[in-house]
């Protein structure tokens, strides 16, 4: 299957992000919403994320223009009968994913790949809400979009061998690099890396060490270009929970536990960089 247009539902942070790389890689892009807000703070953020990049001569000023002009939005799920795959950026949150999936399926055309960006959620669960899940797959891109190269391509037990394929074309297409993973919660970066920083909330909240110690030390000492916390703010910690709560519910073990310490910042929405505040403050 050829694939040349890109639908994206859910413009926040992912969505805007994966928005940019398609456009830039010359893909036409549909990108959705539910309101006009929301997408005028997509197209604001992934238009400084090009001017950025402008600036630093990694993209030149006509190529930026070309990406944006790429770019649709619209809050009509219609729209998206235009793509030949459409991926579901949604927050990590399996009842609202699922009600977007079927809002997908019954735009999209019947022979359209549907993905999702999910970082943790069971891939062949989200498949089993459409009618066709042999065209499911996940497409986990990590943030931020722009600049980290990895997509975990995750396919669920009754995912096709055609889509697959199709979804690791594409992956490349949009200068990113895949890694083939088997259904499984958290797949492999996620169930790795979230963990270890729901450790690093338990040594600061049994006072072992100061934030910036602890990061610090994983920086000095296991040379991390960030620290497990600072990492925490960036990606969000009402996402670190969820991926802790997905954990603990799917694999049943107790060493999944979410820190008080995290659920209580995220309790006071705390959340990190994007609420400017999170294990640290930001201006």
């Amino acid at each position: 299957m050829k694939i040349q247009t890109v639908g994206i539902v859910g413009a926040g942070t992912m969505g805007n992000g994966i928005a940019q790389v398609a456009a830039v890689a010359g893909f036409s892009v549909v990108l959705i919403d539910v309101t006009d807000a929301a997408l005028a703070k997509g197209i604001a953020t992934l238009t400084g994320s090009l001017e950025r990049l402008v600036s630093k001569d990694k993209l030149d000023a006509s190529a930026r223009d070309a990406a944006l002009k790429r770019i649709e939005t619209s809050t009509d799920y219609a729209r998206l009968t235009v793509a030949d795959i459409v991926i579901e950026a949604a927050t990590e949150n399996a009842e609202l994913k699922n009600r977007i999936l079927k809002q997908i399926e019954d735009a999209a055309r019947p022979d359209a790949i549907i993905a999702s960006n999910t970082s943790s959620i069971s891939i062949t669960a989200l498949a089993a809400m459409i009618a066709t899940p042999e065209r499911f797959i996940g497409m986990h891109f990590f943030n931020p979009v722009p600049l980290l190269p990895l997509v975990e391509v995750i396919r669920g037990v009754q995912t096709s061998d055609e889509t697959a394929a199709a979804v690791r074309e594409l992956t490349e297409k949009l200068g990113k690099s895949p890694i083939g993973v088997r259904n499984s919660p958290g797949f492999v970066v996620n169930r790795i890396l979230v963990p270890m920083i729901n450790e690093a909330f338990y040594v600061l909240y049994e006072g072992v060490a100061s934030a910036e110690e602890i990061d610090a030390g994983m920086k000095l000492g296991a040379n991390h270009p960030i620290g497990p916390l600072a990492l925490a703010d960036l990606i969000g910690l009402d996402v670190c929970l969820s991926v802790m709560d997905v954990f603990l519910k799917d694999f049943g073990d107790s060493k999944y536990r979410a820190c008080p310490l995290l659920r209580e910042l995220v309790a006071a929405g705390r959340l990190g960089r994007k609420t400017k505040r999170g294990v640290y403050q930001y201006d």
